[in-house]
């Protein structure tokens, strides 16, 4: 039997920047809901200096996983609220757990940090697993309310329109 190396999360690197592109834009290939701009978003937020936290799943040295996070805006006002997205594992690791790791060290991040709360626009199904609800009073420039979602780190539930950084609209 052999010994598959673990998982290890940590914040990303200079030198991880071309592998993180890579796989997001791998990641994404043939998503229902994708217009194959994650790379770029990425690479936008991580120029813009709003990449709040961003951090990669590594295995046997190779970057296997990432996730972003950075501020959003409520009703044009920073809160203390972020965004969750993209996260990117490696296409032939989907569905094994790496993305699961990465959202779960993210959020216990941003909460440790002081983050109020956070937002997702993605499956409910998915989200729901990390405590994530669309039963809150947060729209999202008319994304269907089921998956616009947020969760309360700190404080009470907000209201209002969000806004996601400048860097969600690279092309």
């Amino acid at each position: 039997m052999r010994d598959t190396p673990r998982i290890i999360i940590r914040p990303e690197a200079t030198d991880d920047i071309p592998s993180i592109r890579s796989l997001t834009d791998a990641a994404f290939v043939g998503m229902e809901h994708s217009k194959q701009t994650e790379g770029a978003i990425v690479d936008a937020l991580r120029q813009a200096g709003a990449l709040s936290l961003s951090l990669v799943a590594e295995r046997g040295g190779a970057v296997i996983g990432h996730v972003a996070f950075s501020p959003v805006l409520i009703n044009g006002e920073d809160v203390g609220w972020f965004g969750l997205g993209p996260v990117s594992v490696s296409p032939s690791l989907q569905r094994g757990g790496v993305g699961s790791a990465l959202i779960k060290e993210g959020l216990k991040l941003l909460a440790h940090r002081g983050a109020r709360g956070c937002v997702v626009l993605g499956e409910p199904d998915y989200y729901r697993r990390f405590g994530f609800t669309s039963d809150h009073a947060l729209s999202y420039r008319g994304a269907p309310a089921e998956y616009f979602q947020s969760l309360v780190l700190a404080g009470e539930p907000l209201e209002g329109e969000v806004a996601y950084h400048a860097g969600f609209e690279a092309t």
